[in-house]
């Protein structure tokens, strides 16, 4: 096909784009509905007997959202097909999570004028609107790469390490493959990943996986070509990188502190496998999902510190949720340059627009204020306290999977509240961030300016 005609199809689907909230919206809900009615079958169960409508809605949207809060015991309460429908949903959401996302940089690069769009391409790796059909095969390509090698892994050590057979093995590998690249958190057994405290290649495979899937595909993609010339970094991807390893290696501190001596969770580890534990404790608040310790035994200070690892999430254009870590990033230099005094934010040889800060203010408070009237709304749907209720409100909107054991007691009222949550978690930030940056414009008068008493 000529050149030509590949700009001319690709401009024509991106065209389509107008509104993406309603793309995103209608396309998350469709895929959930279908999840739904397949869950719904008696042949989905482990014992024939068809699951109610809400718990087929909850954990539908739980796999599409890839969060991994589950209303049963995924192990026990569902069959292989209903495994396998959990299995494709996580991968149809993820995929989908990524190329959307991916497509709308495309998309907000290409509504830009000429000079700021040849800034933004170049400044953040974005490929043009003519390379759409390549992007997406590279995002698709990528994305089962990934968990394949995680599968090839999995399966190794769950037949040489556990004696499994090799079938068995197998789709357990795959299973959790999908699952982990896709940050959705699902397991196959009913303490989810505790029984593996102690082994490295679970764990550390499980955690790589998370960590990847998170970054994002742009992030991804500009390490792949650029990876031994940090310099050559983009903003994007010194901030998606910088962030997630502060958060990481702030949150494997933290989590050593408050839960060394804890006699529930990591008081009776060695201290390799205490230090492995705490690391996966704080890899997984960034959406993956999984626990190798009792969460509920946790102490109260350390399920403050995974709401607010959860809340900030992992990398823009991937499979993690949360605010993003790019947008806690764009707060902290701005907080940073004020502290300063100086009147631009900038990232080494880089300006941050004032756009750029103000979307990621908006992202920040509606994120805030949603989870505090969902927390508030949940308090009295439930008997729980506020701490549980708290973290279970942050896990649904931040598409995590986290809970302290609440999930199950929600009730229909909590577990619907729980899937818009979720639903919202999901597609709320995609589809703001995309509506923000398409929506600026140029002022083309000033008012007066007055200063009014802030702090």
């Amino acid at each position: 096909m000529p050149r030509s005609m590949r700009r001319a199809r690709g401009q024509a689907l991106l065209d389509r784009f107008h509104h993406p909230a309603q793309v995103v919206v209608t396309g998350f809900g469709v895929v959930i509905m279908i999840g739904t009615a397949l869950l719904s079958l008696p042949a989905a169960t482990a014992t024939g007997v068809a699951a109610g409508p809400v718990t087929a809605l909850f954990t539908a949207t739980s796999a599409v959202c890839v969060t991994g809060l589950i209303a049963v015991d995924t192990a026990t309460h569902w069959s292989v097909f209903g495994e396998v429908v959990i299995a494709g949903l996580i991968q149809v959401g993820g995929l989908g999570i990524m190329t959307l996302a991916t497509l709308f940089t495309v998309l907000v690069a290409g509504r830009l004028g000429l000079r700021a769009r040849l800034s933004a391409q170049v400044e953040t790796k974005t490929p043009s609107m003519s390379d759409l059909r390549a992007l997406v095969r590279k995002v698709v390509l990528f994305s089962l790469a990934c968990e394949a090698v995680i599968t090839a892994v999995l399966t190794t050590r769950f037949v040489t390490g556990y004696g499994r057979p090799f079938g068995e093995a197998l789709y357990l590998g795959w299973f959790h493959a999908v699952s982990a690249f896709n940050n959705a958190g699902f397991a196959l057994w009913p303490d989810n990943l505790m029984r593996f405290v102690g082994d490295p290649w679970i764990c550390v495979t499980i955690a790589l996986a998370v960590v990847v899937g998170g970054m994002g595909f742009p992030v991804m993609f500009d390490l792949w070509r650029s990876w031994r010339r940090p310099a050559r970094w983009s903003v994007l991807t010194k901030i998606t990188i910088t962030v997630s390893a502060g958060l990481i290696l702030l949150g494997t501190l933290v989590f050593l502190a408050t839960e060394g001596r804890n006699p529930r969770t990591f008081g009776p580890l060695g201290d390799a496998e205490r230090m492995m534990a705490a690391f996966f404790a704080a890899v997984m608040p960034r959406s993956g999902g999984f626990n190798t310790v009792d969460i509920s035994q946790m102490n109260p200070s350390s399920w403050l510190a995974t709401d607010v690892l959860m809340f900030i999430g992992g990398g823009s254009a991937g499979t993690a949720g949360g605010i993003k870590v790019t947008t806690f990033g764009v707060l902290a230099l701005v907080v940073w340059a004020e502290l300063r005094g100086e009147s631009r934010v900038n990232v080494g040889h880089r300006r941050l627009p004032e756009s750029l800060q103000r979307q990621a203010v908006a992202i920040t408070l509606m994120g805030v204020s949603l989870v505090a009237v969902s927390t508030y709304v949940l308090l009295v749907l439930t008997p729980h306290s506020l701490d549980e209720v708290l973290f279970e409100v942050i896990s649904a909107f931040a598409t995590n999977g986290l809970s302290t054991g609440i999930t199950a007691d929600a009730g229909s009222a909590g577990h619907v509240l729980l899937v818009l949550l979720m639903f919202i978690g999901r597609v709320g930030p995609l589809t703001l961030g995309s509506a923000l940056a398409l929506r600026e414009r140029t002022r083309r008068y000033e008012l007066p300016e007055e200063r009014i008493i802030v702090g």
